[in-house]
């Protein structure tokens, strides 16, 4: 079975579609699989990386952050 991958938007926090994704790929984050883990995670859009709520505050328009 295939995982199932979700896109969201850093600046409005929305689901997107795949299109929408590929065609804003710095601002969007694509998630595989699901949000188990307990607590706040934020991942940058640019990077795909988890960053610290610091990094977050100062780059929101790239950054999503996930409630667990």
């Amino acid at each position: 079975m295939a995982k199932a991958t979700h896109s969201r938007s850093a600046i409005s926090g929305r689901y997107v579609t795949p299109a929408t994704a590929a065609r804003h790929p710095r601002t969007t984050v694509t998630e595989t699989g699901s949000n188990r883990d307990s607590g706040t995670h934020s991942r940058s859009a640019i990077t795909g990386r988890y960053v610290t709520p610091a990094t977050a505050a100062r780059h929101p328009r790239t950054t999503v952050t996930e409630q667990g």
